[in-house]
């Protein structure tokens, strides 16, 4: 069967439930949840409602103590709507992994937005430099958002992944703070880049913070490369706030 966005199901190859996270043309293209995890997630099926603004390891004071100059755009309310959307974020296995991984976002997204102060990127002589056919219709997927999401794939990819047309209304991920958090949670918990897990799987699975930032730009500060010092930052970023979390950072601060 081909399932739509969202759908939870019981596998009875093995008894487990998968969550249908993203979606191709054609629903879940009727893959198999075991061996296709770009579009199944395992999850549990129960009456547990999605974390709430008061079910997120970070409350909300802390929050504002770690980003106290953020643009106002980036509301913590928006943040917890979109997490509803992720239930397993900041949400899987036990306490310490739980903080560890909110701090881990939480300091990407400070290196990636310059503490939550940029909603859009900086360098304007770029924002038609994102269209992977040479012809986006006059549309720019420029670098939005607190993950800075970046080209027209992407856009297309998250857009369908949240059911928003993001392709056609890129700039909601600059006006809507409930979807901006949303792509940035989208990345976080299903994309990988070049890396061998996703961010969230780095954390639950205790890879290290440094496999996050592989998978978020590592083809350009990991290894040496040019932008080596932010990946220290965003080392630093993650120390500070697993400290204010109470945890241990645990091992791989670098790539």
């Amino acid at each position: 069967m081909n399932y739509t966005l969202g759908t939870v199901v019981r596998y009875p190859g093995n008894g487990q439930y998968y969550k249908l996270v993203n979606v191709g043309s054609n629903g879940s293209d009727g893959t198999d949840p075991t061996i296709s995890t770009w579009y199944w997630q395992p999850t549990t099926c129960s009456t547990t409602p999605p974390p709430s603004s008061g079910g997120f390891v970070v409350s909300e004071a802390l929050f504002n103590q770690m980003f106290p100059n953020r643009n106002s755009f980036y509301t913590y309310a928006g943040l917890t709507t979109a997490m509803q959307a992720y239930p397993a974020f900041a949400n899987t296995g036990s306490d310490t992994v739980r903080k560890q991984e909110a701090a881990a976002f939480l300091a990407n997204v400070n290196q990636e937005t310059g503490a939550l102060v940029y909603i859009r990127e900086i360098n304007q002589a770029n924002w038609n430099s994102y269209c992977s056919s040479g012809n986006c219709g006059g549309k720019q997927y420029y670098g939005r958002g607190p993950m800075q999401l970046s080209w027209d794939y992407n856009y297309r990819t998250a857009g369908a992944a949240l059911g928003i047309d993001l392709l056609n209304n890129p700039d909601l991920v600059a006006t809507d703070s409930a979807v901006a958090w949303k792509t940035a949670l989208w990345y976080w918990m299903t994309q990988r880049a070049q890396a061998a897990r996703t961010p969230h799987d780095a954390m639950v699975s205790g890879a290290g913070f440094g496999e996050t930032i592989r998978a978020i730009n590592g083809g350009i500060e990991c290894n040496g490369g040019p932008g080596r010092e932010g990946m220290l930052n965003r080392g630093r970023y993650y120390t500070d706030f697993a400290g204010r979390l109470g945890v241990p950072t645990g091992n791989n601060l670098t790539c």
